[in-house]
């Protein structure tokens, strides 16, 4: 059994014992990306044997593993250079309240979201009606862009 005292420490009850967790930073990440490189190998290798070796699908599903191997260890690297304290997703013990600091400023009724996503689809539909769409979606996705960055700085929500 354990108490919170006043100050934030915990007190355990006499006779029982209570473990200490250790906080690996960016396991569960790496442990993914591990997992996806290990999957992609033996798809790749799979696939070579039973497609009687197609070029273009066996190299995607070797470079897919690759992709994914060179961020698992980019994870690996980085984990262990960052101290357990760094990162709060990482403890199993911690609470919402452990992260602290501003996320950002977000404005619910923005419809600039929709118009870049209008203006994505735009290009996205270019290489199959016509690339002078693709010009059209740049246009939309410059507009969009700027009414997003300036949409605190003009209107109603100006400051």
């Amino acid at each position: 059994m354990t108490a919170q005292q006043p100050d934030g420490s915990q007190v355990t009850a006499v006779g029982t014992t209570e473990t200490q967790t250790r906080i690996r930073p960016l396991h569960a990440e790496i442990v993914l990306f591990v997992w996806l490189t290990v999957f992609f190998l033996v798809v790749a290798i799979a696939y070579m044997l039973v497609a009687d070796y197609e070029p273009v699908g066996t190299t995607a599903l070797f470079l897919s593993a690759g992709l994914n191997g060179f961020t698992g260890a980019y994870l690996w690297l980085t984990a262990r250079r960052t101290t357990p304290e760094a990162r709060w997703e990482d403890n199993p013990n911690g609470e919402i309240a452990d992260r602290t600091g501003d996320l950002g400023e977000f404005s619910p009724g923005s419809w600039w979201p929709l118009v870049l996503g209008f203006a994505v689809t735009l290009g996205f539909l270019g290489p199959a009606v016509g690339w002078w769409m693709t010009g059209l979606g740049l246009i939309v996705a410059l507009v969009g862009l700027a009414g997003q960055m300036y949409e605190f700085n003009r209107g109603i929500h100006a400051h």
